[in-house]
């Protein structure tokens, strides 16, 4: 006779306490299968020294062992399509309900609808739960319904709304003693999913009371180790949202805790707009006659295009998988507008390379920079990649440590003079959106 249980499916909720779904599925009357599936779907288009899929299988083999260590359970590792997994388990267990916590992304949502309708085919529910952000979908809104597409007053109206927040922190270890007893669930090594161990690594957070403090002073130099590495963990969820707001909250830090709702802004612009995952929000930017060099992107992904500040950021991108986010601005600015290569290679190089890669914020800011996206910077703000190291790297302490060679003679000589394609980006824009 088949045991009846519970599902919880981890996805980007990869811890075990102050997880909402977990606790609610912890709570329910069924001992609770925990599982997490790596997707084909989405692991068949990584290369295979992912370094993210290294994280989520470190942080897995992480809660698997604590799982067995302390309450003789475990967490059931599966390979497929999420729907193909699923028609195996309900052969194997008598499958009471489903929980799991909200994705927000085009690909997720379809996913969740084709799962939701499987398992109600079959007499079992599909619950999911808000987890990985304060305020989702429209619950931030202005006062006709409508969504914002502006920053400043959806952050207001946030913050607004935040006063009347029960922001809880939920204790799912106390309850964790409710998971199957089994010790025998399935596991998988890197190999067994088509994939190696990475060469880069995901560091740990740093979200110390001095670093909130000097965030503000001290997050626009790419020298300095100021920025908190937080954002592959929110990502995959290593660390809830909820724990640090509140850090920001204590802190009484206004400029972090604006940082984390950004993150919400450009979340709720994609599930309003998912059209913008490769579509402009402004369609009239579509009409933009990219020149679309591929020699010239090809320099810019190599950091090889002659201004030291671009090349910098792209060498630390393709070394460490990180990039500084005052770079990243420049870089990107310098992709789209010097260059006029279309916004899209510059989020798909992005999403390849950046630990933190979240579509949303991704395609937010490229957006952003390219003009095209809600509250967008005017078309004709264009980065001076030379006058931005006075700014923000004038000892050239971030450019020494990347471009190490760059007053030799063996440095290149910048593939596009800066006055030249500044003029041509802005004839270009004015054509295609006046």
């Amino acid at each position: 006779m088949k045991k009846p249980v519970s599902i919880f499916w981890f996805r980007r909720d990869l811890r075990l306490d102050d997880n909402v779904g977990l606790y609610k599925a912890l709570t329910n009357d069924h001992p609770v299968l925990p599982i997490f599936i790596f997707d084909s779907e989405i692991l068949n288009k990584l290369p295979k020294t992912d370094a993210r899929v290294t994280f989520i299988h470190d942080t897995l083999q992480h809660m698997r062992s604590h799982l067995q260590n302390e309450y003789n359970s475990s967490i059931g590792m599966y390979h497929g399509k999420p729907l193909d997994i699923y028609k195996q388990l309900i052969t194997d267990y008598e499958i009471k309900a489903v929980y799991t916590n909200h994705d927000y992304e085009p690909y997720a949502i379809k996913r969740d609808t084709e799962i939701s309708t499987f398992l109600s085919n079959h007499g079992i529910t599909f619950n999911t739960f808000k987890d990985q952000v304060i305020f989702e979908k429209d619950e931030v809104v202005k006062k006709d319904g409508n969504p914002y597409v502006v920053y400043t007053p959806f952050m207001r109206t946030w913050k607004e709304k935040f006063k009347t927040y029960n922001l809880k922190i939920l204790n799912s270890h106390s309850f964790l003693d409710q998971t199957v007893k089994d010790l025998k669930l399935p596991n998988l090594s890197l190999e067994d999913i088509g994939f190696e161990r990475s060469q880069q690594s995901i560091t740990g957070y740093t979200v110390t009371p001095s670093l909130i403090q000097n965030y503000e002073t001290k997050r626009n130099y790419p020298a300095l180790d100021a920025t908190s590495k937080l954002g592959p963990h929110l990502r995959f969820g290593t660390v809830s949202v909820r724990k640090m707001i509140k850090k920001a909250i204590a802190e009484e830090n206004e400029i972090f805790w604006q940082e984390l709702i950004w993150r919400e802004f450009f979340m709720q612009i994609l599930w309003h707009y998912p059209h913008t995952k490769d579509k402009s929000f402004k369609s009239k930017y579509d009409r933009i006659e990219w020149r679309n060099n591929e020699d010239e992107f090809k320099h810019w992904c190599e950091g090889n295009t002659g201004y030291p500040l671009v090349d910098a950021g792209m060498r630390e991108l393709n070394t460490t998988g990180f990039m500084h986010n005052r770079v990243r601005m420049l870089v990107g600015s310098f992709l789209c507008k010097h260059l006029l290569i279309d916004w899209r290679w510059g989020e798909a190089y992005f999403a390849e390379k950046l630990h933190d890669y979240e579509m949303a914020s991704n395609v937010g800011n490229w957006q952003w920079i390219a003009g095209s996206g809600v509250d967008a910077a005017p078309y004709f703000r264009i980065f001076n990649p030379t006058s931005q190291i006075q700014k923000f790297d004038k000892d050239h302490e971030y450019i020494k440590k990347w471009v190490p060679e760059y007053q030799e003679l063996t440095y290149p000589q910048p593939i596009v003079d800066h006055k030249m394609a500044r003029e041509r980006c802005l004839k270009t824009y004015k054509e295609a959106v006046s």
